[in-house]
């Protein structure tokens, strides 16, 4: 796992007129969570932006650094960002021990392309983007990569079809699909729709005529 380094400032003012104002200087408000604990932190705008487009959705390890000479484990939890403006606005990180297990999600890749897609016209279908495992800290993969180049028609990769290294538990269900390879759905016609069009295309008899041998009819028994 990718591990680097921020510099972070605790603060002690909350609210979200401090907020703004910390958005206007160019930096960002944050919070640290420990156990039950958090601590309201900031940091530099553009460094944590730089960061998180680092991540490309991988987990990454981070070295919080505080001014005092303290320093803290984190992984970065959530982070919010302005839908209109693309303005971080706010971080969450989660601080860790490198001697205590946690609970984390990991994104989950593909590469190739499949053969029943390539050769056969079929259509892949991504089920499951994070797979959740339980290790230490270190032992934390950036990310999952999985081939689906061999995969055809009606074939899956599930959770338990993925491989990860010494010291780490999958908790996500084995049975859970991540990809699967489905076959066209080609939509023909109905015959009855098919028929039911005929029929309407036929022409109808003409009223006149119709007209015209009632009118007959009635001359042939006056005549009797």
């Amino acid at each position: 796992m990718e591990r680097v380094s921020i510099v972070a400032e605790r603060r002690e003012d909350h609210g979200k007129g401090v907020a703004r104002s910390l958005r206007r200087e160019g930096m960002v408000p944050a919070v640290l969570y420990r156990g039950g604990s958090a601590q309201s932190i900031k940091l530099n705008k553009k460094e944590l932006a730089k960061l998180i487009n680092s991540m490309s959705g991988e987990q990454v390890m981070v070295d919080l650094q505080f001014g005092d000479g303290e320093k803290k484990l984190a992984l970065l939890k959530n982070y919010q960002v302005d839908p209109i403006k693309g303005e971080l606005l706010h971080t969450d990180f989660f601080e860790v021990s490198l001697t205590e297990a946690v609970r984390v999600p990991v994104h989950v890749t593909t590469i190739g392309e499949p053969i029943g897609v390539k050769r056969d016209g079929g259509i892949l279908q991504h089920t499951l983007r994070e797979v959740m495992i339980e290790c230490l800290p270190d032992k934390i993969p950036g990310r999952m990569e999985v081939d689906i180049s061999g995969l055809e028609v009606g074939q899956s990769v599930h959770v338990r079809d993925l491989t990860f290294g010494e010291g780490i538990k999958v908790l996500s269900e084995g049975a859970e699909v991540i990809v699967t390879v489905t076959a066209a759905v080609v939509e023909a016609a109905p015959a009855a729709e098919g028929a039911e069009a005929a029929a309407a295309a036929e022409p109808a008899e003409p009223e006149v005529a119709k007209k015209g041998k009632k009118e007959e009819e009635g001359a042939e028994k006056k005549e009797k």
